[in-house]
């Protein structure tokens, strides 16, 4: 399929490691200039490295997104080092999973008001897009119930109500807005790495609730992102992708 993807302008938060870095990826080797951004700067400049290997342009920032004039700044810097921007990917998480109330201040600052600042910043650049797209990274634990509360899950369901408005508001300047939610998925160095061998029972439970028997891999949700990206999918707007591997017991509505 052709995704019609190629000489597209594609930002992505959180892009050096586990899905977002996929995510970058995948949009390079459909002939996007990419841009990112992570806290790391040399990961960072890794990254943005490894991009232009692929033969596109690519930019990157070192900053938290927590610090919204940063996150402003960034999106600007992006769009003129590019030469524009069609997409917008929200993809960086606090992933804050204990449940007081430092984690919870920091989950609403960086899942969700960096969301909102970060793609408010692209809007007015995204609506000189014939193709403007933007995706939300959530997660299945938005639509269902996994282990105690948390920050983590509430936040992400915060964010998919907050995609599901921002899709009727901007259907009519011609900008489609998704979510995609990932079930667990397993990459060196990720939450589901470490649990394997730090809480190894967690681990196994995790696994028992894939009926698949495996945790995807991070290519397997910047596939879902890349398509809900690409002119290909263009009345596509407002839907939330669940990317499971059917761990999720729910019928969607």
């Amino acid at each position: 399929m052709e995704l019609e993807l190629r000489g597209k302008k594609a930002i992505i938060t959180g892009g050096t490691r586990g899905i977002g870095r996929a995510i970058a990826e995948g949009f390079a080797a459909e002939g996007c200039d990419v841009g990112i951004c992570a806290r790391d700067a040399e990961q960072v400049t890794a990254t943005v490295a490894a991009l232009k290997g692929r033969g596109v342009n690519a930019a990157g920032g070192a900053f938290d997104v927590a610090d919204a004039d940063a996150l402003r700044a960034w999106v600007d810097e992006m769009a003129a080092a590019l030469g524009g921007l069609d997409i917008y990917v929200s993809n960086v998480s606090a992933q804050s999973r204990s449940n007081d109330e430092a984690e919870w201040r920091r989950s609403l600052e960086v899942d969700i008001l960096a969301t909102v600042i970060g793609i408010e910043a692209a809007v007015p650049v995204l609506e000189k897009s014939d193709a403007a797209a933007i995706v939300f990274i959530v997660t299945a634990g938005a639509v269902q119930v996994y282990g105690p509360r948390k920050p983590y899950p509430a936040v992400k369901a915060a964010g998919l109500a907050h995609m599901k408005h921002l899709s009727h508001d901007l259907a009519p300047k011609g900008i489609r807005v998704n979510a995609v939610s990932p079930g667990s998925i397993f990459f060196e160095g990720g939450v589901w790495d470490r649990r394997s061998r730090e809480e190894p029972e967690k681990f196994k439970r995790m696994m028992e609730l894939n009926p698949m028997g495996r945790m995807g891999k991070p290519e397997e949700i910047a596939n879902a992102v890349v398509f809900l990206a690409s002119p290909a999918s263009g009345y596509t707007s407002g839907t939330n992708l669940v990317v499971d591997g059917a761990s999720t017991v729910r019928i969607q509505n």
